[in-house]
């Protein structure tokens, strides 16, 4: 059967538990998820925005998006099209299916006013030549608790702020608002459906297997909750009755440092805990230095997380705060004619003295270009993490004018690196 000779169609009600067993193929789960399981996923799908290829009426390929929030610095939020559950069985690949579901999607998703499209890729080289590039990259560490000079006396933190075990009934009262107080200060990192805090609370069924986990906030000494901490422990003891237990974090997030070292501390003081997996963090994540002997902390992930492509040039420009004032020009190239064009960026301090955050006004141009960039490498900078000098000297990004490549690094890059905390 030719590539095109395959069906690809937004997905029926009827068709969902194929959908969906196609999707756990690819994934290499369990082919069949209970009928709850499958109930509450197509209860959160938007069947509009979920497509199916077919190939005799059997579902080989699956792709979904769906409404999402992106913070950008400076904290202003962009309409995002988030995209997930994207799979080829094994049997149909090389066939363009992918490419005809991702053309499809990003076409309606520029149509709808969505200003970028991200996604969490599985794989580093597929998503590259459909104009996305890696923004926010994340970093894990292993801490070995006996080595890192916690203090064995500590009993809460300092200042009169206080550590507080909850139930997951409490963190679905308390967490949407926490989150969305943090989401809106923190670069890379998107909004959470309500399905998320369902899932994660063990309120609905996950299609995944899942320890249910202790929560614990931080409340100020105002009563305020500041920071919430997720997180299992294992159960593991050494020949000698010593205890050998690992503690994982799923998520952790903090309003402030003063709520985030305390939230650290709670953690690596539990006992019988020697060891701390810290889940996916920020790459300049402030944990090592928290520890009094920041060796006890191993990075064993460090990786490109979240990936984004631009949508709309000047949108996403205009969105976001610059570090200085001044004028570039881009040339940005978008083989599939959805961002590409020639733009002038133009940064003005906010006010006269020339003080704190860049506004930006940004149209299209004939003015000579100073750089000159794929979409994808524009998806990389626009979340300040990559720089313009580093992707020249690999041959992504063509200076046109002496010096623009490190102009551009001074007004995209940021203080701290963008952190998307959420995979989707």
């Amino acid at each position: 059967m030719s590539a095109m000779s395959l069906e690809i169609r937004h997905v029926t009600a009827s068709e969902f538990t194929d959908w969906a067993r196609a999707l756990d193929t690819g994934f290499l789960r369990p082919p069949t998820s209970s009928d709850e399981v499958v109930a509450g996923r197509l209860a959160d799908a938007d069947l509009a925005r979920t497509q199916g290829a077919f190939d005799g009426g059997r579902c080989v390929g699956t792709f979904r998006s769906f409404a999402q929030e992106l913070t950008v610095p400076g904290g202003a939020v962009l309409a995002a099209d988030a995209i997930s559950n994207v799979s080829v069985t094994a049997t149909h690949r090389r066939r363009g299916l992918l490419s005809r579901m991702m053309a499809t999607d990003l076409a309606a998703a520029r149509e709808r006013g969505d200003v970028v499209a991200t996604l969490i890729a599985a794989e580093y080289p597929i998503y590259g030549r459909y104009g996305f590039g890696p923004a926010a990259a994340i970093t894990e560490w292993e801490i070995d608790v006996p080595r890192s000079g916690r203090d064995p006396r500590w009993s809460g933190p300092a200042g009169g702020g206080s550590i507080e075990l909850v139930d997951a009934a409490d963190v679905r009262k308390l967490g949407p608002d926490l989150h969305d107080r943090f989401r809106r200060n923190q670069p890379g990192a998107i909004s959470r459906p309500e399905r998320w805090w369902h899932l994660e609370t063990g309120e609905e069924p996950s299609p995944f297997p899942r320890t249910e986990p202790y929560f614990a906030v931080y409340r100020a000494g105002s009563g305020e909750v500041e920071g919430l901490v997720q997180y299992t422990a294992d159960r593991h003891w050494g020949d000698r009755k010593q205890p050998l237990n690992t503690l994982t974090v799923a998520n952790l997030m903090a309003l402030n440092p003063t709520a985030e070292r305390a939230l650290w501390e709670f953690v690596w003081s539990v006992d019988w805990i020697t060891t701390v997996r810290t889940g996916y963090r920020a790459p300049d994540d402030l944990l090592p230095e928290f520890l009094p002997d920041p060796r006890a902390a191993r990075v064993v992930t460090s990786a490109d997380f979240l990936w984004v492509r631009i949508l709309d040039t000047v949108r996403a420009l205009e969105a976001r705060t610059y570090a200085v004032p001044g004028t570039l020009v881009l040339e940005v190239h978008d083989a599939a004619g959805l961002a590409g064009g020639r733009f002038r960026l133009e940064t003005a301090a906010a006010d006269a003295a020339g003080a704190g955050a860049c506004a930006a006004t940004c149209a299209p141009t004939t003015d000579t270009a100073d750089i000159t960039l794929d979409v994808r490498e524009l998806a990389s900078l626009h979340l300040g993490d990559a720089s313009a000098v580093r992707l020249a000297a690999l041959g992504a990004l063509a200076e046109e004018r002496p010096g623009a490549a490190a102009f551009a690094d001074t007004l995209f890059r940021t203080a701290r690196r963008p952190w998307c905390p959420d995979i989707f």
